[in-house]
């Protein structure tokens, strides 16, 4: 198709303003017509109606408007929605199966970061790293002397909720500080040797600490609730790289204040941005503004693997990254 003819391009509709959808349109606007909803004088929903029967593709992320059926309802001809995002908990996951939308997400792309960042996390609450660090710069080695001791890493038992890309990430990681690795997931995976948990608070019972890594849904919210935390101990850490509300976050303060936990690394809350300040004065808990899917290097790979996904799409070939089961 010329590339003087925008509009009998392929469509792609964009709802909201996101620096890699303006890389993205930069290296495909000779194969795509990006439709960018902010850009009109009408009202999204009359603008999602006027191109109601041409749009076939919708470009999302967590950061944007949620896609829930209502919005779907105004997109008829919807065929793709490719997320710039790991997890789902922004789209209505039943409501794209019901109309046949397909789901593309980008968890093979932050797999490998979220990781490091998940076992970062954990390195630093049993090494106490962060603590260490204030102490030292307070002054404090002067003033106070020795510092208390950390926890030995190699050996522990790390349980990981959550066994898809970016669990095996954690667990390879992990294998090689000599972890004994345990998980629970929706089922077991005949791929792995791993002891599989079908009961979360067993695989606690059973650990020295847990890593979240799945995705929030229905069934996983408030799924670490005060049960599962007892069952962790007071010698348990726990880290989150998944969701903020996997976690019930009330009784997970609870536990490391009164002592029932011994640490925990965070990356994710409930109700982000707002973080409990009862965590700000805790020397065992490591806190991260829910970037550990973000690195200088992400951005590239990310537009790279939505453009393959649309052509993809264009050329009816398999997609790279498809959702299939959630």
């Amino acid at each position: 198709m010329a590339q003087d003819n925008p509009t009998q391009l392929p469509q792609v509709l964009l709802l909201f303003p996101n620096p890699c959808f303006t890389v993205l349109e930069s290296k495909a606007s000779h194969k795509f017509h990006f439709l960018k909803a902010w850009d009109s004088p009408l009202p999204q929903a009359q603008f999602l109606q006027s191109h109601a029967n041409s749009t076939q593709v919708l470009l999302s992320s967590a950061l944007g408007p949620p896609i829930t059926a209502q919005l779907l309802q105004l997109l008829p001809s919807l065929k793709l929605l490719i997320t710039l995002s790991a997890g789902l908990d922004h789209v209505d996951f039943s409501a794209c199966s019901a109309r046949g939308v397909r789901i593309a997400n980008s968890s093979p792309i932050f797999a490998a970061d979220v990781a490091d960042m998940a076992v970062g996390l954990f390195l630093d609450v049993m090494r106490k790293i962060s603590a260490a660090n204030r102490f030292v710069r307070d002054g404090f080695w002067v003033s106070r002397g020795d510092f208390v001791l950390g926890t030995k890493v190699g050996g522990k038992r790390v349980g990981i909720v959550g066994l898809g890309h970016i669990g095996l990430e954690v667990a390879k990681r992990l294998e090689a500080f000599d972890c004994k690795i345990l998980y629970n997931s929706r089922k077991g995976k005949p791929s792995v040797s791993y002891p599989f948990y079908s009961d979360v608070c067993e695989l606690a019972a059973n650990s020295d600490a847990l890593v979240i890594c799945c995705a929030l849904t229905a069934q996983t919210r408030h799924m670490i609730n005060k049960n599962v935390l007892l069952a962790l101990g007071r010698e348990g850490v726990i880290v989150n790289v998944g969701r903020g509300a996997i976690i019930d976050e009330k009784e997970m303060v609870r536990c490391l204040v009164q002592g029932e936990i011994k640490g925990a690394g965070l990356d994710v809350f409930e109700n982000e941005p707002e973080v409990p300040k009862e965590l700000f004065g805790l020397d065992n808990v490591v806190l991260s503004p829910h970037k550990a899917a973000l690195t200088a290097d992400c951005f590239t790979d990310l537009t790279d693997l939505a453009m393959a996904n649309l052509e993809a799409f264009l050329l009816n070939k398999p997609l790279l990254s498809e959702v299939v089961n959630h």
